[in-house]
């Protein structure tokens, strides 16, 4: 299998999977930790390469709605066959009340029902109704234009520090490439923790591919948080 990082813009592709034994595929876009979107071109490729290799092509796309500059697509916009995996806590802001859904192709329903029945019956009858007042588009709105504003100020900050592979298309997190200043990121995450109190995410949470050397920043705070990290790790580094 290649090896997928800032040369193919962190997107598999069927070259990726060719002369692999794969039941199945499972993609995130926008994708975590990079944000990064899967091009309609590449996501139209892959459903077809899995269909006709009988691989089930899972979609994760749990951030769509939080897309900032270009078009993202669903896996169902070229597929009736794919998974497609989606929920409250992201784009609806309701984080923690375990909420989603899932779009399947009508033979894998039943076995499906069978399994979720057995783990937890149903959706909290609280999330439930949560849910149904989150459908507030033009305060969601608001909130899209927020997370892009987080976005630009963090990347333009980050980028005259870090080396960032890519501007994230959507989702909440950058990607930065640490080695200039540590080769061991889960040691260099607990250095800010503990000198700076700068909470962030080593990239070995994410596999082993070159992620030895990288972290992730999210912007989910707001931009006068934001601001008192970046000074904090300009006076620590500079």
């Amino acid at each position: 299998m290649l090896s997928i990082g800032k040369e193919n813009n962190y997107q598999l592709s069927p070259a990726c999977l060719k002369g692999e034994r794969i039941d199945a595929l499972h993609i995130s876009s926008p994708a975590n930790p990079t944000g990064n979107i899967y091009s309609k071109e590449n996501l139209q490729n892959l459903t077809a390469y899995c269909e006709s290799e009988g691989i089930a092509f899972i979609s994760d796309e749990l951030y769509h709605g939080l897309v900032y500059d270009k078009e993202v697509k669903s896996a169902l916009n070229f597929s009736q066959n794919a998974i497609v995996i989606n929920g409250f806590s992201k784009y609806f802001c309701m984080p923690g009340l375990r909420i989603g859904w899932m779009v399947l192709p009508p033979h894998l329903i039943k076995p499906a029902e069978a399994i979720a029945q057995n783990l937890y019956l149903s959706a909290p009858t609280l999330s439930q109704y949560a849910a149904l007042e989150a459908f507030d588009y033009d305060y969601l709105a608001t909130v899209k234009a927020e997370y892009r504003r987080r976005r630009d100020f963090l990347y333009s900050e980050l980028k005259e520090i870090f080396k960032i592979d890519a501007k994230p298309d959507g989702a909440f997190y950058l990607w930065c490439d640490i080695s200039k200043y540590a080769y061991d990121a889960v040691d260099f995450s607990y250095e800010l923790l503990h000198k700076l109190h700068i909470a962030v995410t080593p990239g070995v949470d994410f596999g082993k591919n070159n992620t030895q050397t990288k972290l992730r920043f999210a912007y989910t705070k707001d931009k006068e948080h934001m601001q008192e990290g970046i000074k904090r790790l300009k006076e620590y580094l500079f």
